[in-house]
């Protein structure tokens, strides 16, 4: 699958999306946006993808939007408008792979709050981040104002929107943005050896619910939500194939062959979330 200036590649069981618009930084447009989204879906819908990485051609991660079109990039009028990095957000929040970004330059805007829907980011050491979205007067978009103080706690998130500063990328190492910093030509391998450590250990059902429990109990008001939850999960995993076959490996000291597939096998209470929401 290709949309330019997009590019998705499957390889050892890994998708790797690619933005690909060095000449404008990968700055985002609504169609690129919408062939990010199409390539997540073809991600969930392949049980031959176990993770996918995303990371960008050139200098640059992504720049945000584009600005091309000048001082209405933002005016959508009266219309009532959904944020188009938003959907994109929220679409990776629902993916059922993980998601891992290497971030292999300046990352800012849309560029930067993309990222937080990921399950792990790996940066160059050349990257920055800039939620820059007070120095271009707007608001902070891409339900980053959810996601943001999770990660990095609100006195950093209000320190990062407020001045809109470049955040280098050892402060976002520091403050647990990013997972690890790389040289350049080593973030990939690296991004793909953690990629890796999942494809050939887990269960790829097992992965997806995971995901989804860990993400969505991050707003719970209680940990009874929680309980109620992982008793179902832990309740409807336990009688599956694959908990056979993790404890069968386990003893036998190979490396497991997990049966169940997402696209088959994901329990009768997934989702337990109302899709109409998104």
């Amino acid at each position: 699958m290709t949309s330019e200036p997009l590019r998705y590649v499957v390889a050892d069981r890994v998708a790797t999306i690619t933005l690909d618009r060095p000449d404008r930084l990968n700055a985002l447009t609504t169609p690129m946006i919408s062939a990010f989204i199409e390539a997540l879906d073809e991600a969930d819908r392949d049980d031959a993808v176990r993770a996918v990485v995303v990371t960008g051609t050139g200098r640059a991660f992504c720049a945000g939007a584009d600005l091309s079109t000048g001082a209405a990039t933002f005016d959508y009028g009266e219309a009532d408008t959904r944020d188009a990095g938003g959907l994109l957000t929220l679409r990776l929040y629902r993916c059922l792979k993980p998601v891992i970004a290497a971030v292999n330059g300046a990352a800012a805007g849309a560029g930067a709050t993309m990222t937080l829907a990921t399950d792990a980011r790996f940066a160059s050491t050349d990257a920055r981040f800039g939620f820059v979205f007070t120095r271009r007067g707007i608001v902070p978009e891409s339900a980053s104002a959810w996601f943001l103080q999770r990660i990095v706690g609100l006195n950093r998130a209000l320190d990062w929107c407020l001045t809109g500063r470049l955040v280098a990328a050892n402060e976002a190492l520091a403050a647990g943005l990013v997972h690890s910093l790389h040289r350049p030509e080593e973030l990939l391998p690296a991004a793909y050896a953690y990629a890796a450590q999942i494809v050939e250990h887990t269960a790829p059902v097992s992965v997806a619910l995971t995901r989804q429990m860990l993400w969505r109990m991050a707003g719970a008001a209680d940990p009874m939500e929680a309980h109620r939850l992982d008793s179902l999960a832990v309740q409807s995993r336990g009688r599956s194939a694959d908990a056979r076959e993790g404890i069968a490996s386990f003893l036998e000291k190979r490396r497991p062959d997990f049966p169940d597939k997402v696209s088959r096998d994901m329990p009768g209470f997934f989702p337990w979330w109302s899709e109409t929401d998104y």
